[in-house]
């Protein structure tokens, strides 16, 4: 199957910039999508962005202009650019892939990475 771990998280002021990366292995053919979460304290796991096999992107209202999700020409790894960050994007985040195993379809999870945003 397909495993995914991300990393590039951390605790950033009001402002900064981070970029996030998800690092995928297994059947990497087998991914389609991919796209990143998130999931602040108390609250329920929100869409951030989503990117397809073709290269089409989509970002949350909450993140557009700000946050650009990009995917290597293999496939893997993907991205998140993050700038201009607020105190409200604090949360867990998580990368996502979505494909096709054996005729059977497969969501893959990463493990998440933290991203804190003081004010």
């Amino acid at each position: 199957q397909v495993q995914l771990v991300e990393s590039g998280g951390g605790l950033v002021q009001a402002g900064g910039s981070l970029r996030l990366s998800c690092a995928a292995s297994g059947i990497i053919r087998s991914i389609n999508d991919m796209g990143w979460y998130r999931q602040a304290p108390g609250k329920q796991r929100e869409l951030v962005a989503t990117i397809t096999s073709g290269g089409s992107t989509d970002h949350a209202d909450s993140v557009k202009g700000r946050f650009t999700i990009s995917r290597d020409n293999a496939g893997t790894p993907m991205y998140l650019q993050m700038n201009s960050l607020k105190p409200e994007d604090t949360a867990v985040y998580y990368c996502n892939a979505r494909g096709i195993i054996a005729g059977t379809r497969v969501v893959s999870w990463g493990q998440g990475t933290q991203v804190t945003v003081s004010s």
